[in-house]
């Protein structure tokens, strides 16, 4: 709703401030234009801008872009600087307003201590281990994957720590006045009549038909609409159970089974109940109600036990020793089925245990056993001779040896791919797919230079690895018109036609905008177009349907009585033209239900316009200075690529 406002009335209620939320970017506020302040000394050529004591750098930006083509290729591996192009100036802005806010926060005194950043990383998604404790090597693997220093990662912690604290009270529970919400819901009961018209497409583009002259000119306007994404051809070698041969010897099988007696000799399984309490006398009441004949879980409830408290089920022994320590197990085990066992003392306190039943679990002869040990030594071989063999490959790596020289001192078999993208797709051969178990090895293949050693990529959870590396690296470029000609001429009929279809709907605009009714400036053209359809609305529509407002509608409410607008349909390819007639006033004075309602709407555009107002007066406090020079030199190197 308040961007209905802000187009119809371009009041100076603030911008929004974007919050840009991620693993890669974890603070940050696009905040409008940054005006850069003047004076001092010339900034040199690498810092981009100043900020009181702290420079941004042009490795800074490198890095943090760095960070967010990361992130994007995530969802678009094929993605490149040049698609993330338009990101480069809000992470200007980021980076300047942490900057900015960290030198406020310094020059107010205000400290973020090591241990409330230490608390919040902890907190961040991946820096646990598989334990789900934070260790120096879990740390050390999330900083890996997000390509960060700990500093760099402690330097964003402390801004969005800063901007939490700094900010967000500044903008918090802003209040809109009844006084001020009026207008604007009255705005909203405007209704408004006109006309719209329709120059199709399909009109202009029926017999265009470019020359080779035209199509090549065509083309090199617009060589980078037809880029292609960076080709490689990858080699990948699998190194999996096929490439060792193991398996159990009999002697191997009888020396598990020996090592193992117990696992396989018959087993005394007993069902228990145990109450363990710190008070001796509590414990000689659950065992006396007990003996009395209560149910073990009654008799044990006035202590506070449930019945899942005290259920152990089916326990062998040794399990049952493992939670009671050996004496309290040496007497439920030596007990009869039935019986009531206590109280005894143990480290943990006082235990009444109750033997519920009493089976034997029959043994395994090696015989019998064997198949299963057979399997489970084979399994811990081939794992230990995986190992081994990764081993020996990255050795020979280490020592110098290339891809080829790798692989065959392994006796690895090689796939060679054609040239994929980093998708794996084939531009070349469309019925060509990399076998899904070699798909996790694209993206290391895609990420080493062609003059990096070759690496051992994981290629799942089953024990399995892939050696990789790129013997063909063809750069992303623009396709060659030849192979794309039929694609360039639909597209420079569709162009063409356009700024046709375009010229006729400013013609016709033009004619309109007055006292020319838009039908008479429709005949005036000469054309035959599809019928003028009358446009009847009220603007609180525009609000109720969100972005799927029709763009003729929208254009309505934005074009002054008496005069035309002229835009773009994407659903029928073509231009409307819009002519608004009549403009009834609404009034909601009588609707306070929709005047509460635009009170609420505005708190949150408001808070944000406060937020943005707090941090121009920290860039101003700070003294913001920018090096546009530099900054356009880096954006020009960064998103080229260069």
């Amino acid at each position: 709703m308040f961007k209905t406002f802000r187009r119809m009335s371009k009041s100076s209620i603030g911008t929004v401030i974007i919050v840009l939320v991620g693993l890669m970017i974890l603070a940050g506020f696009a905040i409008g234009d940054l005006q850069g302040l003047g004076g001092g000394a010339r900034l040199n050529s690498t810092t981009l801008a100043k900020v009181g004591s702290l420079e941004l750098t042009d490795q800074d930006a490198s890095s943090a872009m760095q960070r967010r083509l990361a992130q994007v290729r995530e969802q678009n591996p094929e993605a490149t600087y040049a698609t993330i192009a338009a990101d480069f100036d809000p992470l200007m802005a980021n980076l300047i307003d942490e900057r900015s806010l960290r030198a406020f926060a310094e020059q107010q005194g205000f400290v973020i201590s090591k241990r409330l950043v230490d608390a919040e990383i902890a907190q961040l998604p991946g820096v646990r281990g598989l334990n789900g404790q934070v260790s120096q090597d879990s740390y050390n693997a999330f900083l890996a994957r997000q390509r960060m220093t700990d500093a760099e990662l402690r330097t964003l912690v402390t801004a969005s720590l800063l901007e939490r604290l700094l900010v967000t009270p500044a903008a918090s529970s802003p209040q809109i006045s009844v006084g001020v919400a009026t207008p604007y819901a009255s705005m909203l009961l405007e209704q408004r009549e006109g006309q719209v018209a329709f120059v199709p497409l399909s009109l202009f583009a029926a017999g265009l038909n470019p020359t080779d002259a035209q199509l090549q000119q065509y083309y090199q306007s617009v060589r980078s609409r037809y880029m292609v994404p960076e080709q490689r051809v990858l080699k990948i070698a699998e190194i999996g159970p096929d490439q060792v041969n193991v398996a159990a010897t009999p002697q191997e099988i009888e020396a598990y089974y020996k090592s193992r007696q117990a696992d396989y000799a018959a087993r005394d399984i007993r069902s228990l109940s145990q109450a363990v309490v710190p008070d001796q006398k509590v414990a000689a009441g659950i065992a006396q109600r007990a003996r009395a004949g209560q149910a073990f879980a009654q008799a044990a409830a006035p202590a506070g036990l449930g019945a899942d408290d005290v259920a152990l089920g089916d326990q062998t022994r040794a399990d049952f020793a493992d939670v009671a320590g050996d004496a309290v197990a040496a007497q439920a085990f030596s007990a009869q089925q039935g019986a009531i066992i206590g109280p005894v003392q143990s480290s943990l306190g006082w235990h009444v245990i109750k033997v519920d039943s009493v089976k034997t679990q029959s043994g395994k002869t090696l015989a019998q056993a064997r198949d299963e040990i057979a399997a489970a030594i084979s399994k811990e071989k081939q794992q230990s001779a995986l190992g081994t063999l990764v081993d020996r490959v990255q050795d020979a790596i280490d020592d110098g040896a290339n891809f080829d020289q790798a692989a065959k001192a392994a006796n690895l078999t090689v796939v060679t791919t054609p040239l994929v993208t980093a998708t794996g797709a084939s531009r070349t051969d469309a019925a060509y797919k990399l076998p899904e178990t070699l798909v996790p090895a694209l993206k290391s293949g895609f990420e080493l230079a062609p003059t990096d050693d070759p690496v051992i990529e994981q290629l799942g959870d089953d024990g399995r690895f892939a050696l990789v590396a790129p013997a063909q690296v063809v750069s992303a470029a623009p396709a060659p018109l030849a192979s794309i000609r039929d694609q360039v001429r639909r597209d420079w009929i569709t162009k063409t036609a356009s700024d046709q279809a375009m010229a006729l709907a400013k013609s016709i605009g033009a004619k309109a905008s007055g006292k020319t009714s838009l039908a008479d400036a429709v005949k005036a053209s000469g054309r035959q177009l599809p019928p003028i359809g009358p446009m009847r609305a009220r603007r609180i529509q525009l609000t109720q349907g969100g972005e799927q407002v029709p763009a003729p509608l929208r254009a309505l409410f934005s074009t002054a009585s008496g005069k035309t607008q002229v835009g773009a349909l994407q659903e029928a390819p073509g231009f409307f033209i819009v002519k608004v007639d009549k403009i009834i006033p609404g009034n909601a004075l009588n609707q306070p239900g929709l005047i509460s309602s635009v009170q609420k709407e505005f708190q949150q555009p408001l808070a944000q316009e406060y937020g943005d107002q707090f941090l121009a007066a920290v860039r101003e406090s700070v003294k913001v200075r920018r090096n546009e020079e530099a900054i356009a030199a880096a954006k020009k190197r960064i998103t080229s690529g260069e």
